[in-house]
């Protein structure tokens, strides 16, 4: 039967929130964002293992993190990419992953993932030809800006999703997905389609967006602590 390896890139240093630590470190709701992240991943069953990928330099990080969970393993092998780091990772956990078992890639500073959201990904990709990935259809209007940052043209919202993670793709087809790819993919899901496959894609929940501008930690924290 395939297992359920987590990859969580967390080499990024997240300039755009203009904290003194990467946005993983920052702290939502007295805990770090990757210590959530960590925590949703060890309460699911048919997670196996748990892989945090770190840059070499990376000085936050607290060994005391791995007390969370005794699937987790730290990786000290970031790239400089998403892409590159998520393939070091995978070359990293060869000896652990078979072809066929199933990568979930997590981003560190997306702690709103809750279990059932979680489960309802694997239940609806583990029997999947590709594999996929939690989106959410876009509701809101699109404009392009010219040079000026002014509005060049409306786009239709038709058919377009904001894609989320988890993705969730086989080791052997996502580490081949990452290998050939010319550039650098901006995720996983984008890897995939240049090989001619088609990622499904699993309804997302607004409260699993990624932390990248100071007022997201507000935002979040208002939707993890309200009332259903």
């Amino acid at each position: 039967m395939p297992r359920f390896h987590v990859i969580i890139p967390a080499a990024g240093s997240g300039s755009r929130m203009g904290a003194e630590a990467p946005k993983q470190y920052l702290r939502l709701n007295g805990k770090s964002l990757i210590q959530h992240v960590i925590k949703v991943f060890d309460q699911a069953t048919k997670i196996s293992s748990i892989h945090i990928v770190l840059s070499e330099g990376d000085t936050h990080w607290r060994s005391t993190y791995l007390n969370l969970s005794n699937k987790a393993q730290v990786h000290h092998c970031g790239g400089e990419t998403r892409a590159m780091s998520v393939l070091n990772g995978l070359h990293a956990i060869a000896s652990q992953a078979d072809e066929d078992d199933w990568i979930l890639v997590h981003d560190a500073a997306r702690p709103g993932l809750s279990n059932i959201l979680l489960s309802q990904l694997i239940n609806s990709l583990e029997n999947d030809a590709v594999g996929g990935l939690l989106a959410l259809p876009l509701a809101d209007t699109l404009k392009r800006a010219d040079s000026e940052q002014c509005v060049a043209a409306t786009l239709p919202r038709t058919d377009l999703w904001q894609a989320q993670t988890p993705q969730m793709f086989r080791y052997g087809t996502l580490k081949k997905a990452l290998t050939n790819f010319k550039g650098a993919a901006t995720d996983e899901a984008e890897a995939i389609e240049a090989m001619g496959l088609k990622p499904k894609l699993v309804n997302g929940e607004l409260r699993n967006l990624k932390v990248t501008y100071p007022q997201d930690l507000a935002v979040l924290s208002a939707l993890l602590n309200s009332k259903p």
